[in-house]
């Protein structure tokens, strides 16, 4: 069975087929800047024989469809193509990311679910509009064939209502949904599920905390296998310092901004989703670049690592008291997380005495491989998984259509 799985944004369009027999991927690539009169860029990489081959396609995108043409074109080309007609993919997969309390599964898609996902739209207006426009080209390109949505919030939907209550007046929860709802669920199950493999214990008895740090962060807590509280809320924008996002901050800074700096709405909401966070801190998102500004003494730089490193640790602590003490493991992953040593030494630094002891030359190694870096002596196991969202959706795909068939 082969699943193609697409994550499409405003401008762009990633996606991976996968051959799910094998659980591996045959391809990936990312489509960027569709719409843009004058440039556009496709990145294509095709994976035969432990060997990565890739394409490289430069010109305009006018729209989301031919691009998915073009892709469509270099699936099935005579010498880099890996199926020799798009009838040989039986489903797709498609992120979307707010599913607000309405969807708390994967499901196939149809008229009722689209309509759920253009009503969250105003809880997600810059990604669900973008997530169904690939759900509508999907549907376009591949007539017949089944489409199931994977919601970034489903994780989420676990959690209890003092979890995910906010303590403002009722009637902004039941008139406007304002609550807690998590993202990065679809990375945060596929952690669990794999701690869980790692640890050699079913998943319903896993007590673990998840770290997914990249451009946006966030941690999840995870109690018999099920989130109880994740650090994202009503947006992605609450919880952990990140790389444009402020993360949690004292909400009258909002009505604060607006007048001290005339601001609207919309300018404060851009202020801390895309200017703020790391960047807002020292001009940088990348870590490597920051490392670097920190070696030669950049003191922002350095306050922009702290800054991080105590958001993680905050909700760390957190999570550990709401475990009880009782965490199975504590589990870094995405870019910054699974590459990151100097960020995760910063994160477990003098954490002895509640029994997390990292093993250095452990954290120093790369590798895309599940692996623990705690030392021998460490109660609570430290382990970096790389996450995979693409096959959690392929998966959950899967599982769907069976349920269906």
């Amino acid at each position: 069975m082969k699943v193609l799985v697409i994550n499409a944004g405003s401008s762009s369009c990633k996606y991976q087929l996968l051959d799910m027999d094998t659980k591996a991927p045959l391809c990936s690539g990312l489509v960027e800047r569709i719409g843009d009169p004058t440039t556009g860029n496709l990145t294509h990489k095709t994976f035969k024989g432990g060997k990565e081959e890739k394409t490289q396609r430069e010109h305009p995108f006018p729209n989301h469809v031919a691009a998915m043409e073009e892709v469509i074109a270099l699936l099935t080309d005579a010498k880099v193509g890996v199926i020799k007609d798009k009838g040989e993919i039986d489903a797709i997969g498609h992120r979307v990311v707010h599913g607000g309390e309405e969807v708390t599964a994967p499901v196939l898609v149809d008229e009722k679910l689209k309509d759920v996902i253009r009503r969250c739209s105003a809880l997600s207006p810059l990604h669900n509009p973008a997530n169904l426009m690939g759900i509508e080209v999907a549907e376009k390109l591949f007539p017949g064939t089944p489409n199931v949505a994977v919601f970034d919030t489903e994780f989420g939907s676990s959690m209890t209502e003092e979890a995910y209550m906010y303590a403002l007046p009722y009637d902004c929860y039941t008139e406007l949904g304002v609550r807690r709802y998590g993202f990065h669920g679809t990375s945060h199950k596929y952690i669990a599920g794999e701690t869980a493999k790692f640890l050699g214990k079913p998943l319903a008895e896993l007590d673990s905390i998840t770290m997914h740090l990249g451009n946006g962060s966030s941690m999840t807590c995870v109690r018999k296998g099920k989130c109880v509280d994740s650090s994202m809320g009503l947006t992605p924008l609450e919880g952990l310092v990140m790389g444009t996002r402020c993360g949690t901050i004292d909400p009258s800074i909002v009505p604060f901004l607006m007048e001290k700096k005339g601001l609207s709405p919309a300018q404060v909401d851009a202020l801390m989703n895309k200017k703020s966070g790391l960047l807002g801190i020292c001009g940088l998102t990348d870590m490597r670049d920051i490392h670097a500004k920190i070696a030669e003494g950049d003191k922002k730089a350095a306050l922009a690592l702290k800054l991080l490193v105590r958001s993680i640790r905050k909700t760390l602590g957190a999570y550990f008291f709401l475990l009880g003490g009782k965490v199975d493991a504590m589990v870094f992953t995405a870019g910054i997380g699974e590459n990151d040593n100097v960020t995760r030494a910063a994160v477990c630094e003098g954490l002895d005495a509640v029994g997390i002891v990292l093993d250095p030359a452990a954290n120093a190694v790369r590798s895309s491989e599940p692996r623990a870096i705690s030392a021998k002596n460490s109660r609570i196991p430290v382990l970096v998984i790389p996450t995979n969202e693409e096959l959690q959706i392929a998966l959950a795909a899967v599982q769907v259509l069976g349920k269906a068939s």
